[in-house]
């Protein structure tokens, strides 16, 4: 009776992914042999039995022939996770819908726009050791493209970023450094990153002090404006604009409450700029007007944050497990799969506030074409 359940959810759960993806996963390369895995479905278990409840690689193998679902080792399955990756990344990109906002990417087409983020893995079996992921992902497939692991010390900057001439880098605060930016910029690459101008002052493009806040003050209650600016660094000038827009009333209060919250735990007085430059969003850009408008450099930050909630799904996963270390392959599957989850978890969500009563979902109904 358990084991016909368990086949009844996984027939639901694989419900919500794309047409033929058994099939791609020989094509891809996951399931070149049967040995011990016989098939995709064998395969795409083992792969979330690990990663989806945070089970380690020796934990998964036996909870596996338990349930008589493979005879297989740790090095073996973690040989199949790195030769998924390929499959993994299609799974993803075939599952994700950014909506509405691609029309600003397709203007995009021919760059590689990538989100730049990091995130902290507590070690499994309680040592108190934190390492930091710092990984960009592709838009609007999410696939990743570069993977670092550091200690907790190791900080987030541009500068860890390889780049390409043509790459557009997405970023959230913690990315607004000059330092990193200039080597963005060096590398013939853009950026498009939240502004934190405590840390990163800017000046008119004659080189005099920019004074944002009075800038922005003049914005209206609806609407985007941006500014010609410049910053240097290195002993260098560099362009760039400032894309602001005022926020409503209550994100706001939000942000405002949130500065109050981390300057409490940290036992600092907020202070009268702090809070005025919280009724604001500021992202900086290195993107010429002619490339996207100001309203469209808004638009792409935005996509950058829907992409943020997947990321938060994916961060209160990546603390359930122990990241394989010091094995790029591996890594960049098991983010493959940790992304796959989020997406199937939020595709669930989704699923639930429209159930079926009768327990799973009715197939697309056949076409009457033909029929007399």
């Amino acid at each position: 009776m358990e084991m016909r359940l368990l086949d009844e959810e996984w027939g639901f759960l694989t419900g919500f992914l794309p047409a033929g993806w058994r099939e791609q996963a020989r094509q891809c390369g996951a399931l070149r042999r049967a040995r011990g895995v016989p098939d995709a479905d064998c395969l795409l278990r083992l792969i979330l039995l690990h990663t989806a409840t945070g089970l380690s690689l020796r934990q998964t193998v036996a909870r596996a022939q338990a349930q008589s679902l493979a005879d297989i080792s740790d090095v073996a399955l973690l040989k199949r996770l790195r030769c998924s990756e390929a499959w993994l990344q299609w799974l993803t990109s075939t599952m994700l819908d950014i909506g509405a906002e691609e029309s600003v990417l397709k203007k995009l087409a021919s760059r590689r726009v990538r989100v730049v983020d990091a995130t902290t893995v507590e070690e499994q079996g309680g040592t108190g050791t934190d390492w930091r992921v710092h990984y960009s992902l592709c838009l609007p497939h999410l696939n990743c493209d570069f993977f670092e692991l550091t200690d907790e010390h190791g900080g987030e900057s541009y500068k860890r970023i390889p780049v390409q001439p043509g790459d557009l880098l997405l970023a959230d605060r913690g990315y607004s450094h000059r330092a990193g930016v200039k080597s963005v910029v060096d590398a013939k690459g853009d950026v498009l990153v939240r502004l934190n101008s405590f840390i990163f002052p800017l000046l008119t493009p004659g080189g005099q002090a920019f004074d944002l806040l009075a800038h922005l003050r003049q914005l209206p209650k609806r609407g985007a404006r941006e500014w010609n600016v410049s910053f240097e660094e290195g002993g260098q000038r560099y362009a760039g604009r400032v894309c602001a827009l005022r926020k409503g009333a209550l994100a706001t209060a939000r942000a405002r409450k949130k500065i109050g919250r981390k300057a409490n735990k940290r036992h600092k007085q907020v202070s009268s700029e702090a809070l005025a430059l919280a009724e604001f969003l500021v992202v900086f850009t290195t993107l010429r007007s002619d490339v996207l408008t100001t309203e469209e450099v808004l638009e792409l930050y935005r996509i950058r944050w829907q992409v943020e909630l997947r990321f938060k799904h994916l961060k209160s996963l990546l603390g359930l497990g122990c990241l394989p270390k010091y094995d790029a392959r591996s890594c960049r599957a098991w983010i493959q799969a940790k992304l796959l989850c989020a997406l199937l978890i939020e595709r669930l969500m989704r699923e639930a506030k429209f159930f079926f009563p009768w327990g799973y979902q009715l197939p697309a109904p056949k076409s009457l074409a033909g029929i007399h």
